[in-house]
């Protein structure tokens, strides 16, 4: 049997959005995320990225580029998701608190924060419609 790859860190997760300077602003506000990289002439880094953790960036591409990179598959429409990004928080009230900085920025709600049988946990979209759920685990 052969080994494991070993995957490099930070893994990188790839989202198409419609508007860069909506979603630079989004990330910012909803979740405190701080981009990386060189501001473009349009005053958003370009890629656009942000840290999540020490493991983990999300690049945010515009749909057309996203497009052109997963031809000749197609980007899905807004509301169609094929993905939901969870991140791991340290307690319920960091949940409440995170899905109320969301609902502020812009995010609309799907799942309001409750207890779940996978634990404590609230569901937004971002403005391009992708699924975010903030979670804490039962053991946590």
């Amino acid at each position: 049997m052969e080994s494991a790859v070993s995957f490099q860190s930070p893994v990188v997760v790839a989202l198409p959005i419609a508007d860069r300077q909506e979603s630079y602003r989004f990330y910012q506000e909803a979740l405190g995320l701080t981009a990386v990289g060189e501001l473009a002439s349009d005053g958003v880094p370009e890629p656009l990225q942000f840290t999540v953790n020490e493991g983990l960036h999300l690049m945010l591409v515009p749909s057309g580029g996203f497009g052109w990179a997963i031809s000749p598959h197609e980007v899905a429409p807004r509301g169609q998701s094929e993905c939901v990004v969870n991140l791991g928080v340290a307690s319920p009230k960091e949940v409440d608190r995170a899905i109320e900085r969301a609902r502020g920025a812009g995010a609309e709600i799907v799942r309001k924060p409750a207890q779940q049988p996978w634990g404590y946990t609230g569901t937004f979209a971002d403005p391009d419609g992708h699924l975010w759920t903030l979670t804490v685990s039962p053991a946590g």
